[in-house]
């Protein structure tokens, strides 16, 4: 199989597009004259924008509001389509199109009637990282191949983002590790807790950190006053970016700390010190999860907590010690 036009299709939130990216750098090594095109939501294009590896971004949001979306994908051309993230829609979608190859898993219903290659494999039983299952869907082209972790982070091939304006980067002191936290997830991992957070905050020498707290406008309503914004070397950045321009930022700092999030992989695939604060129970451990790049790490407080190897509600998390992650960064 020698695929000519290729699409990855990704339609949920930013860390999975993140961790979803090698695989474009994976085909383009393989096959190098193959177009790849990334379908995504509206919201992940900046983060897909960065990888040299993606040749045309497909915006899911127009192409399912188009009169007649059948005609819209065929246009694209492809030979091929990766469902990466399983979607009814997409998967019925494209087999309409008669898009030639079409792969999927074995373990979605739909899939056995709309795609024609299907590999099997269980993400929730598999003790891999969520980046090396994605590459389990590179079977049906010859790649057959075990990808560590420090393998992947070698094919993101993210260009350099967009520079800062001059105001975000008046903020950056060149004599300082410029840190930025992000305390909050928007529900979609645990997280260590507004108290934690304002502990570091209190730990890291002023002299040496330059500290930024990032999150939504939304965010932001429920961070309240709970962190030390009064403190000279702390900048509130909460609601005051556009996507692009946080991963702008993120480029020019030094470092991140948060939990399970999309801007920590975004951190994480850049070169940055990514330290990812992690609950040890499946699924949502750092063994499937983790920030995938150079300087990235995840930490737990215990890796064999009884609670969360029960599968119960566990605030684990919120005990590393904030003492701990001081001297990761230091």
């Amino acid at each position: 199989m020698n695929p000519k036009r290729l699409i990855i299709s990704r339609t949920d939130s930013i860390g999975d597009v993140v961790l979803t990216l090698p695989l474009a750098g994976i085909i383009k090594e393989k096959f190098p004259e193959c177009t790849i095109l990334f379908l995504g939501k509206t919201y992940t294009q900046p983060v897909v924008q960065l990888s040299k590896y993606v040749d045309e971004f497909v915006n899911w949001d127009d192409v399912r509001s188009a009169k007649n979306p059948i005609e819209v994908m065929k246009k694209l051309q492809a030979d091929t389509i990766i469902h990466v993230f399983p979607y009814k829609e997409i998967a019925l979608l494209a087999n309409k199109a008669n898009i030639p190859t079409r792969i999927g898993t074995f373990g979605r219903s739909f899939h056995v009637l709309t795609c024609n290659k299907k590999v099997f494999f269980s993400r929730k039983k598999s003790n891999l990282h969520e980046a090396q299952l994605n590459t389990k869907l590179l079977l049906p082209l010859g790649i057959d191949r075990a990808f560590s972790n420090n393998d992947l982070t070698h094919y993101y091939g993210f260009n350099s983002p967009e520079p800062l304006s001059e105001e975000l980067a008046s903020f950056i002191d060149p004599n300082k590790f410029n840190l930025i936290l992000h305390p909050k997830s928007k529900g979609s991992a645990k997280e260590w807790g507004l108290t934690n957070f304002s502990s570091l905050i209190s730990l890291l020498p002023q002299d040496q950190f330059n500290i930024f707290i990032s999150g939504t406008v939304e965010e932001g309503a429920l961070i309240g006053n709970e962190l030390p914004f009064d403190q000279p070397n702390v900048v509130s950045l909460i609601g005051k970016l556009t996507l692009n321009e946080f991963i702008s930022f993120i480029h020019h700092t030094d470092g991140m700390v948060a939990a399970s999030t999309g801007p920590l992989h975004i951190a994480a695939a850049l070169g940055k010190t990514a330290i990812g604060l992690y609950s040890p129970k499946k699924p949502i451990h750092p063994g499937r999860w983790s920030p995938i790049g150079p300087k990235a790490q995840a930490v737990v407080f215990n890796p064999n907590c009884e609670t969360c190897e029960q599968g119960a509600n566990c605030d684990c998390i919120r005990k590393i010690s904030p003492q701990t992650i001081m001297d990761l960064l230091r």
